[in-house]
């Protein structure tokens, strides 16, 4: 089954230091490695942050295009993950091991063609 993992960040309260965030970092492309090597990770990247968004908002027929994100947050999604493993609890067994901790929000893929 797959799913899509997204790695929230919240640099506002993230207190690590230059060389924490490289050893972290390091973690992180251990982790990617083994998961895409075990076959579970099938695509993923990382995001720039939410100041470089654009967002385009549909309102009753009215299409507007604004520059940054949708809504005002200090949690923003900074990468993500699409996942294809057996069920919920190996994705979410996945979602435990990630390196850098915070919250990995993890949801269902909907296939092209079926119903939610």
């Amino acid at each position: 089954m797959k799913y899509l993992l997204m790695f929230v960040n919240n640099d506002e309260t993230d207190q690590r230091s230059e060389a924490e965030r490289a050893a972290v970092s390091a973690k992180i492309g251990a982790w990617w490695a083994e998961h895409s090597q075990a076959g579970r990770i099938l695509t993923g990247e990382q995001l720039q942050g939410a100041e470089t968004a654009t967002t385009v908002r549909h309102d009753h027929g009215t299409v507007s295009i604004v520059d940054g994100p949708f809504i005002e947050a200090k949690e923003e999604i900074g990468g993500y993950g699409l996942i294809d493993v057996p069920n919920l609890d190996a994705a979410i067994d996945m979602a435990r091991s990630w390196p850098w901790g915070g919250v990995v929000e993890i949801r269902p893929v909907l296939e092209m063609g079926q119903e939610s």
